[in-house]
């Protein structure tokens, strides 16, 4: 016994997918404009500091490497 199931195209699957799209996103909690900008300044400072200790160790392992080597 074969039944026959006739799969969707793209057209008519879109209307379904935007249903969808639509009802997720509105589950999420979005941040609020001071937790953006406060998360936002707290990753520019620690890339400031990743990159202050990355050229330190930088000029530590290549002043080393330089007297080591002449």
């Amino acid at each position: 016994m074969k039944t026959h199931v006739k799969k969707k195209n793209f057209l008519q699957k879109a209307p379904e997918f935007v249903r969808e799209v639509r009802q997720e996103a509105s589950k999420v909690t979005w941040p609020s404009r001071k937790e953006t900008s406060l998360t936002t300044t707290i990753v520019f400072v620690f890339a400031i500091i990743a990159a202050i200790y990355f050229m330190i160790v930088d000029q530590i392992i290549y002043r080393a490497l330089h007297w080591i080597i002449g």
